[in-house]
């Protein structure tokens, strides 16, 4: 019997720092599964999580080997935490197309889609695409996240909250806030819709 699975979480990240392979090895089997499905939860795709589950894995070995852990014994929440934050950055890089919704419910995107013309259309909606997204960037976290989920990973209210840890109040307040602060930086830079 590989002794071990008998350490907790702490000793075996000890371990590993030190040289023994299979310290990580007993923390992939306890946790794979759980983190593997938190996200799946956040990108409905199971070839794309266990594309980013490998890379998420690199990431947190990667930390481990630079001394970066310190969480003493909560590898789960720790690893659950960069695999969220990895996600996120996903979605951020692969700029999916956002839909977001002005004051009288109307699609951002649609309302320039009718206001240009044809020839100018890709341009300009490329070009309003980046503008939103810098000042999306410029959001405090909360609020940045809670849009990112909702916009580009089309996760429900329901499920930002679970994923957040927050009440669904919580997360719609945010969501509240983060388009008021949109709205206002796009009144600021003279952006118009």
């Amino acid at each position: 019997m590989n002794k071990t699975v008998l350490l907790t979480d702490y000793e075996l990240i000890e371990s590993f720092q030190a040289g023994n392979t299979r310290a990580f090895d007993t923390l992939i089997d306890r946790y794979q599964e759980k983190i593997y499905n938190t996200i799946l939860f956040m990108v409905k795709d199971s070839y794309l999580a266990e594309d980013l589950i490998q890379e998420i894995f690199i990431k947190i070995i990667d930390n481990i080997k630079q001394k970066k852990y310190a969480e003493e014994g909560k590898f789960l929440p720790w690893a659950l935490r960069i695999s969220h934050n990895f996600c996120i950055d996903h979605f951020r890089k692969v700029k999916r197309t956002p839909t977001i919704k002005t004051s009288d419910d109307q699609d951002l995107f649609e309302i320039i889609k009718h206001s240009d013309h044809p020839a100018d259309y890709k341009m300009t909606r490329s070009q309003t695409h980046k503008n939103i997204q810098s000042l999306v960037d410029l959001l405090p976290e909360e609020q940045r996240e809670i849009i990112v989920l909702r916009h580009y990973a089309n996760l429900s209210f329901k499920e930002i909250a679970q994923m957040t840890n927050c009440s669904i109040n919580t997360a719609l307040g945010r969501m509240r806030y983060g388009l008021i602060n949109l709205r206002k930086m796009m009144n600021e830079r003279g952006m118009t819709l």
